[in-house]
């Protein structure tokens, strides 16, 4: 398997402003209403992202917490993070949400899962694979949802 395969984006546009799609995402306690993954079961609120080197937490469906470490951060425009096990290092997964606005009404929102630099654990290499272009849609799907009923 290549880096090619590991990396897996999908792009729609949504007809929201980046601003109101923005929150949606840099706001943990609203990811579950949108992950299309069906990982996610709740984040505290107040953990809104605002610049990178933030940490937020959340709650996965499996029962165990996340602690999502933001590398990128663009005030309305992009945001990345790193998922790791509660007190230890990123293994190496992040993902990437970028906004790109058409006009006043209407954004790009490309999503991206990159597993180029995730390790060998076989656990773990097995989700990955999992993280299909259809997944990641239905994530973005669901936002467009959330986003348009405003």
């Amino acid at each position: 398997m290549n880096d090619q395969t590991r990396v897996v984006t999908v792009s729609r546009e949504i007809a929201a402003p980046a601003a109101e799609i923005f929150e949606l995402i840099a706001d943990p306690s609203k990811q579950p209403q949108w992950d299309g993954m069906d990982n996610l079961t709740e984040a505290v609120a107040s953990q809104r992202v605002h610049d990178v080197g933030d940490v937020f937490s959340m709650k996965l469906t499996n029962g165990f917490t996340r602690e999502n470490h933001v590398v990128e951060f663009v005030e309305g425009r992009r945001i990345a993070w790193r998922p790791a096990e509660i007190g230890k290092e990123p293994p190496g997964h992040l993902w990437r949400w970028k906004l790109d606005p058409i006009d006043d009404r209407r954004t790009t929102v490309t999503q991206t899962y990159d597993w180029s630099q995730l390790g060998d654990d076989e656990m773990r290499q097995k989700r990955a694979r999992e993280t299909t272009p259809e997944r990641l849609r239905g994530s973005l799907d669901r936002l467009a949802d959330l986003a348009e009923a405003g």
